[in-house]
């Protein structure tokens, strides 16, 4: 069962994609002017982690389509892993367009 999301800045057990690799750190005290890490660091960490899993369920394919892997669930693991963490992605993106555009429409 997957876990719910809690509220508050995100820690690496709810960026991780499985055991395929990086997590993304929480970003800590961005919004209270503590010292964290960038909002950027932070995108460019989950894009280089999605990169990675999509390399990984590739790599998998390639190794279930000539032979190599002796069990086919880890390839449909692996791919299955980064299909998800691309729906997440687009799910993010969708939700920030959203945002900005309702920042961008708002009258003062």
């Amino acid at each position: 069962m997957i876990p719910a999301i809690g509220i508050g800045p995100l820690g690496k057990s709810e960026w991780s994609v499985g055991g395929l690799g990086t997590s993304v750190p929480s970003v800590t005290g961005a919004a209270s002017g503590g010292t964290g890490q960038s909002f950027g660091d932070a995108l460019t960490k989950a894009v280089g982690s999605l990169e990675n899993s999509q390399a990984t369920a590739s790599t998998a394919s390639e190794q279930l389509a000539t032979g190599q892997i002796t069990d086919p669930t880890q390839a449909i693991t692996a791919v299955e892993n980064a299909s998800l963490a691309m729906d997440f992605a687009s799910q993010m993106r969708n939700q920030i367009d959203a945002a900005a555009t309702t920042i961008f429409q708002t009258q003062l």
